[in-house]
């Protein structure tokens, strides 16, 4: 009795999934850190946040001569990422003088201006 061979029956198609968004959203890939052949950079920049690069240079404008007779304040032209704490230690590590308070502005010309304001026992 001699057997049939029977053929496996042909599988369906499979049918694509629907795509209902529209846009393509590009897949995550893997991203790998720059590897120079040279560094860019020799040494790390140390950043100088120093008395002496937080206070520039005094201001002498007739203005600022009016408020070191008449409030014993002095102006200075400060860098513009020192805050008032900053600018009350530089004068007091660089001037040996105490300051009570300090008001700082921005001038138009991007440049920040400090009025500190003197202790009675110093003179301005």
């Amino acid at each position: 009795v001699a057997k049939k061979v029977l053929k496996p029956k042909a599988t369906a198609v499979k049918k694509r999934k629907e795509r209902f968004i529209v846009q393509f959203h590009r897949p995550y890939t893997l991203r790998t850190q720059a590897a120079p052949k040279c560094p860019r950079h020799i040494a790390p920049v140390v950043k100088k946040n120093d008395a002496f690069s937080i206070v520039k240079f005094p201001l002498t404008t007739e203005s600022a001569m009016k408020k070191i007779e008449d409030t014993n304040t002095l102006v200075f032209i400060v860098d513009i990422r020192a805050n008032k704490v900053q600018i009350k230690e530089a004068m007091k590590k660089m001037y040996d003088i105490k300051a009570v308070k300090v008001n700082t502005l921005i001038r138009p010309d991007g440049k920040k201006k400090a009025m500190v304001r003197l202790d009675a026992n110093h003179d301005a």
